[in-house]
This record gives C-alpha cells, sequence and structure tokens, in this order.
C-alpha cells in the first residue's frame, strides 16, 4: 500500500504542488494528509467541475500542472469542463486526476456505483484523457507518475489515475474531527422530522447517510419506505428531484438535504424558490462536514447559508438547533395549512367562495428553507438501505399515482 506522504511528496517533486477536488471515500487518508500538511496549497471545492475550473486557473497563472481529486461518480460534473475547457482542441490544459473507483467491477459496492464502476475507464478514454490504474506499490507509482508527468508536459493534456480500494495506507486527521456545541445528531434531527410531518407527507432524501438513517428509523418504527424516495445517488440533486415531485401532487413534499449536497448544486435552490411550490419544504441538514465519505470539512459553518436561502427568494427561512425548535417550526406549518383547508372544505356556499378560500390558503402557505444546525457523528452499525433502488422507485411512484 502507498503511504500518502510518500506519493504526494513525489507529486510536488515533480512540480505538482496544487491540489483540489471533492471528498470521496476511498482517498479519505489522501485528502486527509493534505489537509494536514499541504493546507495552504489544497482547497475543497463544491463539485468536481468546481475543481477543474480552480486548477485551470492556478495553470493560466503558474503554467504548473494541478492535481485534480474526485470520486468516479464525480466525472459527470467534470465532463463539460474537461470537454470544453480542458481538451486539446480548446485550450490544451494539462490536469492530473486522482479517481477513486467506486464500484470497480468484480467487488462489492452499492448499487448507485455498480454501473459507474464498469464505465469508469471507459468514460475517461472517451475524453481522451490518458487512463493508468495507480499501483499500490511504491515503486511502481513512482515510475507511473514520472511517466504521467512527462506525457502531461509533452502533451499539455490531461492524466488520470484510477485508484482502486486500499491503494492507500490509512491516515487519520485530527483537523477533520470537529466537535460543534449543538445538541442533536443527524439522525435525531430526522427522527423529530418524521415525529412532526403530515402522516402522508412525502419525503425526498439525499445520498449518504441521511437516507441510510431514514431507512433505519422507518424500519425501527416498523413502517414501510412507500413515501421516502432515497436518493442513493446523484449527489446535490434531491432538492431538484423534490421539486419535480411537489409540481406533480398535492401533498406536502419534503426535501432532506445536506449542507455538502446543498453547495455542491446551490443554483437549485435558486431555481426552487423562484417556483413558490407552496407544498415543498426544504431541509438542509448542517453538519460542516462530508461526514459519508471522511468527515472533510465543507464551507457550510463558515457562510451564511440562512441569508443564500432568503437572498434566493424562500419566502420562509428558519434556523433550528434542537428539537423542540424543529417541532415548533413543522408544527406551526402543518397547523397553519391545516386550518385553512378546513375554512376550504366547510365553505361549500359557491364556486367563487371556495376559490376565494384557495387563494388564501396559496398566500399563506409559503415556500420555506429549514436548516437544522447538528453535530457531526452516526451509529457504528448504521446499516444501509435493504430495498433494491429500482423498488424503491416503483413503490413511492405508487404511493403517489396509486
Amino acid at each position: 500500500m502507498l503511504q500518502c506522504q510518500t506519493f504526494i511528496e513525489q507529486l510536488n517533486n515533480n512540480g505538482l504542488q496544487f491540489f483540489t477536488g471533492v471528498p470521496d471515500s476511498l482517498l479519505s487518508s489522501f485528502s486527509a494528509w493534505l489537509m494536514d500538511y499541504r493546507e495552504d496549497n489544497h482547497i475543497i471545492a463544491a463539485n468536481e467541475g468546481n475543481a477543474l475550473a480552480i486548477g485551470v486557473g492556478h495553470y493560466l497563472a503558474t503554467g504548473n500542472i494541478p492535481v485534480i481529486y474526485m470520486q468516479n461518480s464525480g466525472i459527470g460534473n467534470a465532463v463539460n469542463p474537461m470537454a470544453s475547457l480542458l481538451h486539446k482542441d480548446v485550450y490544451q490544459i494539462p490536469a492530473l486526476w486522482i479517481v477513486g473507483w467506486r464500484g470497480q467491477p468484480n467487488t462489492k459496492d452499492e448499487p448507485q456505483h455498480v454501473f459507474q464502476g464498469k464505465a469508469t475507464i471507459a468514460m475517461l478514454e472517451q475524453l481522451q484523457i490518458q487512463v493508468e490504474v495507480l499501483s499500490s506499490d511504491e515503486t511502481e507509482a513512482s515510475t507511473q507518475i514520472s511517466r504521467a508527468v512527462s506525457y502531461m508536459k509533452e502533451t499539455k493534456q490531461p492524466f488520470a489515475f484510477v485508484v482502486k480500494k486500499n491503494t492507500f495506507c490509512e491516515y487519520h486527521s485530527e483537523k477533520q474531527t470537529h466537535t460543534t456545541a449543538f445538541p442533536l445528531t443527524r439522525e435525531e434531527a430526522i427522527q423529530t422530522i418524521l415525529e412532526s410531518i403530515e402522516k402522508d407527507s412525502l419525503i425526498v432524501s439525499t445520498t449518504g447517510k441521511a437516507s441510510r438513517e431514514l431507512f433505519e428509523l422507518r424500519e425501527a418504527q416498523k413502517e414501510n419506505h412507500n413515501k421516502d424516495f432515497l436518493t442513493v445517488g446523484s449527489m446535490g440533486h434531491a432538492s431538484s428531484i423534490a421539486l419535480g415531485v411537489a409540481r406533480e401532487t398535492d401533498r406536502k413534499v419534503y426535501c432532506i438535504d445536506g449542507d455538502g449536497a446543498a453547495l455542491m448544486h446551490m443554483g437549485a435552490m435558486a431555481v426552487i424558490a423562484q417556483q413558490k411550490q407552496k407544498n415543498l419544504v426544504h431541509i438542509v441538514i448542517n453538519n460542516g462536514c462530508h461526514e459519508s465519505v471522511g468527515g472533510q470539512p465543507t464551507v457550510a459553518f463558515s457562510i451564511d447559508m440562512e441569508q443564500i436561502a432568503k437572498g434566493c427568494g424562500y419566502e420562509r427561512v428558519v434556523t433550528c438547533t434542537t428539537k423542540e425548535e424543529i417541532k415548533q417550526v413543522l408544527k406551526q406549518q402543518k397547523l397553519k395549512q391545516k386550518g385553512l383547508k378546513q375554512q376550504v372544505l366547510k365553505q361549500q356556499e359557491s364556486k367563487q367562495q371556495i376559490l376565494e378560500q384557495k387563494n388564501l390558503l396559496d398566500k399563506d402557505d409559503k415556500t420555506t428553507w429549514i436548516q437544522i444546525m447538528v453535530k457531526q457523528g452516526s451509529r457504528s452499525d448504521l446499516g444501509r438501505p435493504t430495498i433494491p433502488a429500482k423498488e424503491n422507485k416503483e413503490n413511492f411512484m405508487r404511493e403517489i399515482m396509486g
């Protein structure tokens, strides 16, 4: 196995001094070492395309080749800048890609990684990126680095190392472990949400541990999972899925999002808010880190997410830190809607009066964004959904359409 220090120092010795990317569980030791010893030359990006663009800027200003790291699922986010910015037919800019190989063929992995794993090398080759599987032998890896750097300097084109599980020796960073004064864990926050929302409401949950915890909470309560769409892949898109669902149903739709996911495609918040979909509640559970892939920090504790939501146009923006606050916020919303619906039902004198009451309901029920601040951490025995993704989809669709 490769020592992270040795590998990164070899990159440095070959002139590759700057690192940016999106955390991946297979690269957690790699990024942890960067955080501890290369902090001034390391940026954790919002998404992989963002990372490539940062790397391009570094190259334009210095002439030095950047290192861009990502999980293979992030290749999709990187396709546009690769094809229309870095490619030899456009600006011809070199960059070393370090790609975690989730879903590697003939290895057990989660369903969202299976196809991506099969397609990883072919996708990179289709983008005309030279590819090698990084060796776990230090001598061979050193030779690969020299070969990659020579290729990039000669051709001014990108090169990719695909990294298998257990390529790097385990390394843990003390800087990644941060404690906060927030009383709740993410799972406790989700439990409180379930206790507080309407029983017939629908949930779209983000990728990672949030969906895993939602699934296990339903199991513990002996409830089925038909009202939950577990977005096990496509990080950052759960809120957009929830918007698409909410437009086609009168039922309340709750998106349980994460700070890293919300940051990855933050433009979705502006679109959602401007649609003013009254039956959609966007909940961002903020623990300030990418916990599902190693606990690397996001910028969510350093920026004012609440002000961003207000600026996007959400009409009701609230931040909660306790169970009581979560219950109060969701209870107020539920009661407000319930009370107005009862007025609509009671008003039977004329169609015009019913329409007026319906308009009152629409005006009073506001597009809502709720931030729940939580501490980092999850159960050591946290499992994974046991229902196949396709079955989850079919059950959810059946729940909505009957």
